[in-house]
């Protein structure tokens, strides 16, 4: 009987530690998907941007650029904390780059995609 007593405190403190590492796998995992999100949007955005440098003032390729650039916004909240190679946040580089067109922070945020791995998603 004291066997099955020790048992069963070891099995339970084994569930919880593997529950812990079961959700923490889960945190990664939608932290990666939410960078690689924002890495497809950014991109888009560049393309957009790029685009829309190389058409006549009157096109509405500058009203898309402005909207994906939006989307941007909207994609980055959950990531806009997090430290980029330029020293600041995300949420700060990203809004230099799209609203003020800064070059240094666009490729802060690009190296931010290509240390997670979203390389090819940006321009």
């Amino acid at each position: 009987m004291r066997r099955l007593k020790v048992v069963v405190p070891v099995l339970a403190l084994v569930a919880v530690a593997a529950g812990c590492s079961s959700s923490e796998g889960e945190d990664e995992q939608r932290l990666t998907r939410l960078r690689e999100n924002y890495c497809l949007y950014l991109g888009t955005w560049q393309e957009a941007r790029n685009a829309a440098a190389t058409v006549t003032p009157e096109s509405t390729a500058n009203e898309e650029a402005e909207l994906v650039g939006q989307d941007v916004f909207v994609v980055m909240r959950p990531l806009r904390d997090e430290t980029v190679s330029g020293g600041r946040t995300l949420g700060e580089e990203t809004v230099l780059a799209i609203n003020n067109g800064d070059g240094n922070a666009e490729a802060h945020v690009v190296r931010y995609c290509d240390d997670a791995g979203f390389e090819t998603l940006t321009r």
